[in-house]
């Protein structure tokens, strides 16, 4: 699995410097932006990483999709319970996407994963990828069923993946482990629903 550096994920940032936000108001206009005829993404984090978490709703609204964060769901209890639970299995349906921010503290996470096997039943395998992030200079643990997920990666220049060669830009990779071996153009991939 490539993993993306945090560094390279904050590239994306619509950053507080520039746009004289703080990071709850930035993450709140995302909310408020119009969801008609998007792709839905239901993004997976862990909910204290919320600098990672602007980062890569950034990226993605590049791309033209309507991105899905339950705690600015206003839908959404107060304090979490059941009806959370019950709440997130059905966003996680209706969404057409869903990608799991994988950090070290979203991979130990409870919900995290509890999340991923929703993602997994209701999406696996065309509609569910891993947003792997490493934190710093540190190895990336992981778990070692993550290697079944398709999973973003970025290719700086150009770079040799699943013998093809693919320039600058995102992509979704397919592991070969599932027999698919392919990559797409992250832009393609969000686009299919």
């Amino acid at each position: 699995m490539s993993i993306i550096d945090e560094s390279q994920l904050n590239r994306f940032s619509k950053s507080a410097q520039e746009y004289y936000l703080t990071l709850d108001q930035s993450l709140r206009s995302y909310k408020s932006e119009s969801s008609y005829n998007k792709t839905k993404v239901f993004l997976s984090h862990k909910h204290d990483e919320k600098q990672y978490l602007e980062s890569a709703i950034s990226l993605l609204k590049r791309y033209g999709v309507d991105v899905y964060v339950d705690w600015l769901d206003e839908g959404m209890p107060k304090t979490t319970s059941g009806v959370t639970a019950v709440k997130i299995k059905e966003k996680v349906k209706q969404n057409h996407k869903f990608i799991l921010l994988a950090t070290e503290g979203a991979i130990n996470s409870k919900w995290c994963n509890w999340e991923l096997g929703l993602g997994d039943a209701a999406k696996y395998i065309e509609d569910i990828a891993i947003l792997p992030i490493r934190q710093g200079y540190r190895d990336f643990s992981g778990n070692e069923y993550l290697q079944i997920y398709p999973y973003i990666t970025f290719v700086s220049e150009i770079e040799f993946i699943n013998n093809r060669y693919y320039s600058d830009g995102a992509y979704v990779v397919f592991p070969a482990i599932n027999g698919d071996n392919k990559v797409i153009a992250l832009k393609d991939w969000l686009r299919r629903r």
